[in-house]
């Protein structure tokens, strides 16, 4: 007689469902997909964002005029002027045209030095929170110089240091987000490298480039990319309040927060045209805020 237990239906039954579960069961990603899905707001949020950067991307197409030719005869047009849905500036200049335009800068001034800053920063924080020691000390108490200064006195000054432009105003940007990002990065790192799969892996002579890639970045990229993506609002009204103080873009750019300013001197006359770049920035950054929140908690899959 064979000295080998017989294996049951049932128990070969319930091994095969289980396989079958797990295999139906839905990644990380569409998971985190689904639950964003579930937030009306956040997908609204995210539509209007899409929105302004397909009109961003279209606007040698869809503005109806050229942005940056103006009539003197026709300067101040209140919104509703037939031809100019949203009335002219105070060169005479389409809004509607400027709008869509400025879109592209002021979108490329918000994003761009988050993204600069996020390869940066979450280097210099995951290399100080996996090393330790010396190295973190000396890499975070160098971070910690630029939190002595707020950011809004940081970015002007570094602005003023640099001169205006468009590439300076960005560079600016990108070293005033920095910090913050590699605070983050290290904090996030610090708790992973404790985690009993890095102490494994390390026991078992994995080098450490060996485990920041295999074990470390897929565990601190997700906090790490959702909080950059939290500062794209706070950078594009940096980047508009530069422009306002002739630190950004320079003129005739359409930019929202250059508009801002030469639109200032008709606020009495034409208030409504001249709060329409700051409706921009608003919905803007209002919508890039409330995406964030909602994939900050679809991320959260323990919630």
């Amino acid at each position: 007689m064979n000295g080998t237990p017989p294996v049951s239906n049932v128990s070969v039954a319930s091994v095969t469902a289980a396989a079958l579960v797990i295999a139906r069961s839905p990644g990380y990603w569409q998971t985190v997909w689904r639950r964003f899905r579930r937030d009306p707001v956040a997908v609204i949020a995210a539509l209007v964002v899409l929105l302004l950067i397909l009109m961003a991307i279209l606007a040698p197409w869809i503005a109806p005029h050229d942005p940056l030719q103006g009539m003197t005869l026709r300067r101040l047009k209140p919104p509703g002027t037939e031809g100019f849905p949203l009335g002219t500036d105070e060169l005479g200049r389409d809004m509607l045209s400027r709008l869509i335009h400025g879109a592209r800068i002021s979108l490329v001034m918000g994003i761009v030095p988050v993204f600069f800053a996020l390869f940066i920063g979450a280097l210099t924080g995951i290399v100080a929170g996996y090393a330790g020691g010396w190295t973190n000390t000396v890499l975070m108490r160098t971070v910690d110089v630029f939190f002595a200064f707020p950011s809004v006195l940081l970015a002007v000054a570094l602005a003023g240091a640099l001169g205006p432009g468009i590439f300076n105003g960005m560079l600016a940007l990108t070293l005033v987000f920095i910090p913050p990002i590699a605070r983050v990065a290290e904090s996030v790192t610090t708790g992973v490298r404790t985690r009993d799969f890095v102490e494994a892996a390390r026991a078992s002579g994995a080098g450490a480039l060996t485990i920041i890639r295999r074990h470390v970045l897929g565990n601190v990229l997700g906090p790490i990319f959702v909080y950059a993506m939290s500062l794209i609002a706070v950078s594009m009204i940096l980047a508009s309040g530069l422009s306002f103080l002739g630190l950004g873009v320079k003129p005739p750019q359409p930019d929202w927060g250059l508009m801002l300013n030469t639109l200032r001197t008709a606020i009495y006359t034409q208030p409504l045209l001249c709060a329409l770049p700051g409706v921009m920035i608003f919905i803007t950054s209002i919508s890039f805020n409330i995406m964030t929140d909602g994939l900050r908690s679809a991320m959260d899959i323990k919630a």
